[in-house]
């Protein structure tokens, strides 16, 4: 037998107590930070399940990248309003997750955030295409 004691059930804290330090918690959260929260949860998990991450290549799984894709694509607006200093930060990490996922082949139709169709070819005309030069368009080294 140890020297240490079993804590007593009847000396801990009451179910008012701990109901009443769960209020307290909860006060102290905002929504914008849950939100922000889930959309990190979101993407990190996307690059896990597209092998993204070392030791993840048995992992990979493009439709769950593809509803990570599209979840953090719908709450990413709400990141633009509430955090705007994670914002940009948040679309860097899903323009790599949706290249990830056309590059381990995913099958289901996925619009490229900020893709835009491409315009006619114009002869003669130099120069960065519409999606890059409207600067929404990951390109590695630029």
């Amino acid at each position: 037998m140890t020297d240490q004691q079993q804590p007593d059930p009847q000396q801990g804290a009451s179910e008012e107590e701990l109901r009443a330090a769960y209020e307290a918690e909860i006060k102290k959260i905002n929504v914008q930070q849950v939100l922000l929260e889930n959309v990190v949860t979101l993407i990190n998990l996307g690059m896990r399940r597209a092998g993204l991450i070392e030791g993840t290549e048995d992992e990979r799984d493009p439709t769950q990248v593809q509803t990570a894709i599209e979840g953090v694509r719908t709450l990413a607006p709400l990141i633009d309003a509430t955090a705007p200093e994670q914002a940009s930060q948040v679309r860097d990490a899903l323009s790599q997750l949706q290249m990830a996922y056309v590059q381990i082949g995913g099958g289901g139709e996925l619009k490229l955030e900020g893709a835009e169709a491409p315009a006619p070819a114009q002869p003669g005309k130099e120069g960065a295409g519409p999606a890059q030069s409207s600067g929404k368009l990951w390109v590695p080294g630029q």
